[in-house]
C-alpha cells in the first residue's frame, strides 16, 4: 500500500460481505467499519452509512466499499470536491469477482484495485484509458518527479489513444524507470516526445516534458528577513525551480515567515534538521564557519541543510551564497529527493471546536482537519465523540479539569514535528482551549520547538448558537454570554458583569451556571435580572444539546430552578423584549426582535 492509502476503511453493509472484507483487510491493512444491527465483529460499527462514508471522505480517508458500484457512488457524490484532494474510493463486489476504482485512480486507486483483483482473484475493471493500454498515468508522475506543462497532458493522451507512437529523449532518461518499463508505443520517429531533463526545455509541439526534483534549497536567515531577498539569491543561483524538492533548514527557522513564503512561491514543501545533524556535515562543508557554529551550534546552515537533505551521494551543486541577511546553497542528488522522508515538518496544531458532538453539526473543514492529523488530544468525551474519526491517530486523552496540562501536551506534540488536532467542544475560541494556547505563547515555559509550531483554530457551533437555533431566534438583538464559574474568575466580577448586562438589557447566555459545589451563582443572577426586567421573560434551559438526551424547555424568569440545571445545561435569558410565539403544530418558540416594529412602515407589530 502506498502511503496515501494505508490504512483505507473496507465499508461494509451486510454479513455476506464480511467474509471478503476480511480478505481485503488481510492485503490492505485496513479496518473494517459495519453496520451496526447487520454486521457483527466490525473493527468500527455505524448506524447511518451517508453520515459516516460522508465524514470518513471529508476526513480524506481511502473507502473501500464492498457493495454495488452503484450505491458507493451515491453515499459519496454530495462530498465530491476536486479530482486531485479526493481520496479514494473503491467498490469491491461482495464476492470479490470485481474491483471498482472510482476515484483517485491515478493517486494510487489503480494501484491498489489491481492488487486486491489480483489476491481476491477478480477483475480490476481499471477505466483510466492511459493506465489500461500503457500501464502509466502521464498526467500523474511518481514521487519526486514533476510535469513541467501538465496543461499539454490532455491532448498527447488524445493522440496516444489515437495510435501515435512516442519517443524518449532527454539528459536523464536512465532515472525515468516508470516511463521506460512502461508499454508506451516507443518508436524512435514517434510523433510524441517525452523529455526528461535536468534542464529547461523549451516545447514543441506534442511534448511532455518531465524534470526529476533532484536538487534541495538549503536556507539560512537572520530572523525577519525579507523574502524578496531569498528569491533575489535563488534567482542568481539560475536554477530551474521544477526541479527542486524542497527547502531545508535549521530547525530554529521552522517558524520564518520568508522560508515558507518561499516554499509556498515554488509548491515544494520546508523541511528542517537539528543542529546535531547539520554539525555531522561539517566535513563535507566548502564553507565552514566557528561563528555560525557558536551563535546556533553547527558550522553551516545552508550547506549543512542541502547536504543533510540529498545524502550521503549527493553534493553541492552550489556553495553558500550570501546576501546582507540571508545564505543560500543547493545540494544536489543522483536521484529524485522524496521530501517526505527527509527531516521534519515544522509541526502544526489545529485547535478545533467540533460543536455540541454531532457529526451533522461539525464543520467540514474540522473534518478534514482530524483526517490530516497524526495525533488527537482532548478531554476523553470529546474525543469519544469524534467516534471513527480518532482511528489510525494516536489518542492522548485527558480528565476535565486538566486544561493547561492537555494544551500543553498538544503544543510539545507539535513541536516534534507531528500534526496535532486540538478537540474542544462547541467553538474552540469561547470558554475553550484556544485561549490558553495563546496564553502559553505569551507566558512562555513552553519548550523552543513548542514556541515554533504553526497554529490553526477552525470554528465550531458553541452551545449559545446550537440552543438558539433549537428555539428559534433568541439571539436577534444585542447579546452576551458571561460564565458563572468563579474558578478563573473572581465573583466580585461575575457579579459586576450579571448587574451590567441586566441593566443594559442585553439577552444573556449563561455557561458553567452551577457546579456540584457551585448552587448558588445562577440564583443570584436571576434575582438580579428580576429588578431589571419582566417576570415572564423567557428563559432557554438546553441540556445535552446535539446528543441523545436533548432537552429543551422555555420557562418564565420567576421560575428559573436551579434544580432543573446541571453542569451540561446552557441557560439563555431573553431581554425585556423577548418573546415567545405558537406555530400551528404546537411547538412554542423564542425569538428577541431586531427592532423593526418601531420602524414606520415596516408593517411589523402594528395594529391594524
Amino acid at each position: 500500500m502506498s502511503a496515501n492509502i494505508d490504512n483505507p476503511a473496507i465499508i461494509v453493509l451486510s454479513a455476506s460481505s464480511m467474509a471478503v472484507a476480511d480478505e481485503i483487510k488481510s492485503i490492505s491493512g485496513g479496518e473494517i467499519h459495519g453496520l451496526q444491527g447487520r454486521v457483527e465483529n466490525a473493527d468500527v460499527g455505524f448506524d447511518d452509512a451517508a453520515t459516516h462514508i460522508g465524514s470518513l471522505f471529508q476526513a480524506g480517508r481511502a473507502l473501500i466499499g464492498v457493495m454495488a458500484t452503484g450505491a458507493l457512488v451515491r453515499l459519496v457524490a454530495a462530498h465530491l470536491d476536486n479530482k486531485h484532494t479526493d481520496p479514494v474510493v473503491i467498490a469491491v463486489a461482495d464476492d470479490g469477482s470485481s474491483v471498482v476504482p472510482l476515484l483517485g485512480g491515478h493517486h494510487g486507486g489503480n494501484q491498489i484495485a489491481r492488487v486486491l483483483a489480483d489476491q481476491l482473484g477478480g477483475h480490476a475493471a481499471v477505466t483510466t484509458a492511459g493506465d489500461i493500454r500503457f500501464g502509466v498515468a502521464l498526467d500523474d508522475p511518481p514521487k519526486g518527479w514533476r510535469l513541467c506543462n501538465p496543461s499539454d497532458a490532455k491532448s498527447v493522451m488524445a493522440a496516444l489513444l489515437g495510435g501515435a507512437h512516442v519517443r524518449l529523449d532527454g539528459d536523464c532518461v536512465e532515472q525515468a524507470s516508470w516511463l521506460r518499463n512502461s508499454d508506451l508505443p516507443f518508436s524512435d520517429t514517434g510523433d510524441i516526445r517525452l523529455t526528461v531533463s535536468t534542464q529547461p526545455v523549451e516545447k514543441q509541439g506534442l511534448q511532455l516534458v518531465y524534470s526529476p526534483q533532484n536538487l534541495v534549497l538549503g536556507i539560512g536567515c537572520e530572523r525577519g528577513a525579507d523574502v524578496a531577498e531569498l528569491q533575489a539569491l535563488m534567482q542568481q543561483a539560475d536554477v530551474d525551480p521544477v526541479t527542486i524538492s524542497c527547502i531545508a533548514s535549521i530547525d530554529l527557522k521552522c517558524d520564518e515567515r520568508a522560508i515558507h513564503q518561499l516554499a509556498d512561491h515554488l509548491g515544494v514543501p520546508a523541511r528542517f534538521y537539528s543542529a546535531e545533524v547539520l554539525e555531522r556535515q561539517t566535513p563535507r562543508l566548502q564553507n565552514p564557519s566557528d561563528v555560525v557554529f557558536a551563535e546556533v551550534g553547527c558550522h553551516g546552515v545552508a550547506e549543512g541543510a542541502a547536504l543533510a537533505a540529498v545524502g550521503e551521494d549527493g553534493d553541492l551543486l552550489l556553495a553558500k551564497q550570501k546576501s546582507k541577511r540571508a545564505t543560500l546553497a543547493i545540494g544536489r542528488s543522483p536521484t529524485p529527493v522524496d521530501s517526505d522522508q527527509i527531516g521534519r515538518d515544522r509541526g502544526h496544531l489545529s485547535v478545533l471546536g467540533i460543536g455540541p458532538g454531532s457529526d451533522d453539526w461539525r464543520s467540514p473543514e474540522v473534518t478534514k482537519l482530524v483526517g490530516l492529523a497524526t495525533d488527537v488530544v482532548g478531554y476523553s468525551l470529546y474525543l469519544d465523540l469524534l467516534g471513527d474519526l480518532t482511528e489510525g491517530r494516536v489518542r492522548h486523552d485527558f480528565d476535565l479539569g486538566k486544561e493547561e496540562d492537555r494544551v500543553r501536551h498538544a503544543m510539545e506534540l507539535a513541536g516534534q514535528g507531528r500534526n496535532v488536532a486540538l478537540v474542544c467542544s462547541g467553538d474552540a475560541g469561547i470558554y475553550a482551549m484556544a485561549t490558553l494556547v495563546f496564553e502559553l505563547f505569551s507566558s512562555g515555559g513552553l519548550s523552543d520547538a513548542a514556541q515554533r509550531i504553526a497554529v490553526q483554530v477552525s470554528p465550531g457551533i458553541s452551545a449559545l448558537q446550537a440552543a438558539a437555533a433549537r428555539v428559534g431566534a433568541p439571539l436577534g438583538h444585542d447579546f452576551c454570554t458571561i460564565s458563572l464559574s468563579d474558578l478563573l474568575t473572581p465573583w466580585q466580577a461575575i457579579q459586576m458583569r450579571v448587574k451590567a448586562a441586566a441593566e443594559g438589557d442585553f439577552v444573556i447566555a449563561f455557561y458553567n451556571p452551577v457546579s456540584k459545589r457551585r448552587r448558588t451563582q445562577l440564583a443570584y443572577a436571576r434575582d438580579v435580572l428580576l429588578q431589571h426586567r419582566p417576570a415572564d421573560t423567557p428563559v432557554v434551559l438546553a441540556s445535552n444539546l446535539g446528543r441523545d438526551g436533548e432537552r429543551i424547555r422555555i420557562v418564565p424568569l420567576s421560575e428559573l430552578n436551579i434544580d432543573d440545571v446541571d453542569m451540561l445545561t446552557v441557560v439563555i435569558v431573553g431581554s425585556s423584549d423577548s418573546r415567545t410565539v405558537a406555530t400551528g403544530d404546537g411547538r412554542n418558540w423564542m425569538y428577541t426582535p431586531r427592532g423593526y416594529a418601531d420602524k414606520q412602515g415596516s408593517g411589523i407589530g402594528t395594529s391594524q
